[in-house]
């Protein structure tokens, strides 16, 4: 730390934006190194295998400064934090990050690859400088403005290149130190043109950006469209935000001034305040990546008109109204199918155990599943647990359309499904009309006096929206919906074995396609749904072909060594457990790697193994669990070879595939 004797004076930009003086603390000045230990510095990494083990790494830097008190707290939550949104932000920059019980005080871990990896980010390229993030639940403002200053440093392109050049963490060290008390000088800066003069006495553009941890997506989006804004002569003023609150609040004055207004965000901000402005909504990721884009539509004239619903409405890129229709469909329904599959899975398993232990020779076939006392309470428990899978499929999909006055609607729309008939394909729709239904409400009850405001939410919304929900239910629904699925398990029950078997190939293939993107979960949306309606052959042939891409994988890295590097071979071994444990994703880095030979030869090795499963007749009861379930399977000795089969198959064609290599 570095001492202090008077108060720096708030510097003004010449968009009139201030810059303020370094934290104090003390009669200290805390900076980014005072954050950044040497312990936590690694350069020149070799690329870590995956994702995950990226982080693991980082985190072990972040353990060695001093800054965990629960390593594998924070890890989880880093986790859990990229699972809303990669922390990849593109042009070779990762920065991994969460708020966590499991710091113990904020600081940072730095790591350079110069060989990049996967690190799945925003613009799909390599990532070759880590910055780690951690911040504690009760983090003070001092600290969160030190990490988010350095977010917007690392934005800087010589900057970034000189730092992953850095020999050793002394120069990396210095390096940041001169950045962040601007003697860092770029190689460039003679070269680069001067920033336009700004040519208007009032701020043209305004932006608002939020990210879900508020520590540094915001402050990225901000710096990207402050700086892209400066070079075109543009007055600009952005709203973050953040950890430590909104900052740089607009006024309604600006508002009503301003020539253009962008809101990139993936939380909610309030919204009510651009009523009747032109304004784009996007993701935070565009305001890094695209700003330029972003201010020539703002600027246009042709951004979509807000129209405000509500006095304190709220709003994120949820709600991007240029997204396609496709992808907020999409969107929407995996909000549903994320949240419904714990209770399928746990459920789903606890009913297959009660199966496992059951009376095979009982007296009562009809009660099979529930002829002991340990079956029972299995079966039980389980049934209970499954029991929820149609009300939280269909309530969550209506909350993400419409907040949360949607959950309840969707909840007795899913219900309804249930008593019905309608099954998986009914609460799914439920989902659709229950939060539909809610937003034509609020524009409904729009015009009502702000002092009823109150009971919108706990009265009218729920009212209304369950009533209108019961009789689509039960009068539009479900007579198509249940006769269709009648139809279903009849003809899949009556079904030509020829025919079974190409559905097997079908579900098995799409398994391998995108590892966990929208193609693989559409295929195991498919068998758990069909697992409500008592038909099991599916859901087995959708297990074998996600389990069969990381299985392929391993095989190959272990009997052909000579087509991976030494790191990917190692990785491999991973896969055996990953596949065992049905974990698809297991294959991505792989298939990420090398996709033009990768997934077609996982897409043949998983449509062969789910072929194979219908071929031998095999049953899944349970949606998930790979080879810790294979006792609750119909014909589990068939299945395993069918597996096996696949995974063969994958593997030889990979190393038919592939190319010997140097390594």
């Amino acid at each position: 730390m570095k001492p202090t004797s008077t108060a720096a004076p708030d510097k003004v930009t010449p968009l009139g934006a201030k810059i303020l003086p370094h934290s104090l603390k003390g009669g200290f000045i805390l900076t980014i190194n005072d954050l950044l230990k040497p312990e936590s510095i690694a350069l020149g990494i070799t690329p870590p295998a995956s994702k995950e083990a990226a982080i693991r790494l980082l985190a072990d830097y972040m353990e060695k400064g001093g800054n965990l008190s629960n390593k594998n707290q924070y890890v989880k939550d880093v986790l859990i934090r990229e699972e809303s949104g990669t922390t990849g932000l593109g042009d070779g920059i990762a920065t991994p990050h969460a708020k966590s019980a499991g710091v113990r005080t904020a600081g940072l871990a730095a790591m350079t690859v110069p060989d990049g990896m996967d690190f799945a980010a925003m613009d799909g390229n390599p990532s070759r400088l880590f910055f780690m993030i951690a911040a504690p639940d009760a983090a003070n403002d001092e600290h969160l403005a030190i990490l988010s200053k350095l977010a917007t440093m690392i934005m800087d392109p010589d900057f970034k290149e000189a730092l992953i050049a850095a020999k050793t963490v002394e120069e990396f060290r210095k390096l940041v130190d001169d950045k962040e008390n601007d003697r860092f000088v770029a190689p460039s800066a003679a070269e680069e043109p001067a920033a336009a003069a700004p040519k208007a006495d009032h701020i043209q553009i305004l932006a608002v950006t939020a990210c879900p941890t508020g520590i540094a997506h915001t402050f990225m989006a901000a710096e990207s469209i402050e700086q892209h804004a400066k070079k075109r002569g543009l007055t600009v003023k952005v709203e973050t935000n953040g950890s430590a609150g909104v900052k740089n609040v607009l006024t309604d004055a600006e508002i009503a001034a301003a020539d253009g207004i962008i809101v990139a965000a993936d939380k909610q901000v309030a919204m009510s305040r651009f009523n009747g402005r032109r304004v784009v909504i996007t993701k935070v990721a565009d305001g890094i990546n695209k700003a330029d884009e972003l201010i020539d539509r703002a600027l246009s004239g042709n951004a979509p008109v807000y129209h405000a619903s509500g006095a304190d409405e709220t709003e994120g890129a949820d709600n991007v109204e240029d997204e396609s229709l496709a992808r907020q469909i999409y969107k929407h329904l995996m909000n549903g199918v994320s949240h419904m599959l714990p209770f399928v899975i746990g459920g789903g398993i606890l009913i297959a155990l009660a199966f496992l232990f059951d009376d095979y020779n009982s007296i009562d076939p009809a009660n099979f599943g529930s002829n002991t006392p340990l079956a029972k309470f299995f079966k039980d428990v389980g049934g209970a647990s499954f029991g929820f899978m149609l009300p939280v499929l269909a309530g969550f999909i209506g909350m993400s359309i419409a907040d949360r006055p949607g959950l309840a609607v969707g909840f007795v729309g899913g219900a309804l499904a249930g008593s019905t008939g309608t099954g998986f394909l009914g609460a799914l729709l439920a989902g659709f009309v229950s939060g539909y239904t809610v937003n034509f409400l609020k524009k409904v009850f729009a015009s009502l006096p702000a002092s009823l405001d109150g009971i919108k939410p706990i009265l009218l919304y729920p009212f209304f929206g369950i009533l209108i929900m019961g009789f689509i239910s039960l009068f539009i629904i479900a007579p198509p919906v249940s006769a269709i699925n009648q139809w279903l398990i009849a003809t899949l029950g009556g079904m030509d074995p020829s025919a079974r078997v190409l559905m097997g190939a079908v579900v098995g293939g799409m398994m391998a396609i995108d590892m966990g993107g929208p193609i693989n979960k559409a295929a195991y949306v498919t068998g758990t749904g069909l697992l409500a309606s008592g038909e099991f052959h599916v859901m087995a042939a959708v297990m074998a072909g996600g389990m069969v891409p990381p299985l392929a994988i391993a095989l190959c890295t272990t009997f052909f060594k000579n087509r991976f590097t030494e790191s990917q071979r190692k990785a491999g071994l991973t896969n055996y457990v990953m596949g065992l444990s049905f974990i698809t994703e297991g294959a991505i880095p792989f298939a990420a790697a090398d996709p033009v030979r990768v997934i077609p030869s996982m897409v043949v090795g998983s449509a062969l193994a789910g072929a194979l499963t219908m071929v031998f007749d095999c049953t899944l009861r349970a949606p998930h669990g790979g080879i810790f379930v294979v006792p609750t399977i119909g014909n589990p000795l068939m299945y395993l070879l069918s597996i096996a089969v696949g995974s063969v198959g994958g593997a030889l064609l990979l190393a038919l595939l592939k190319k010997k290599i140097d390594a």
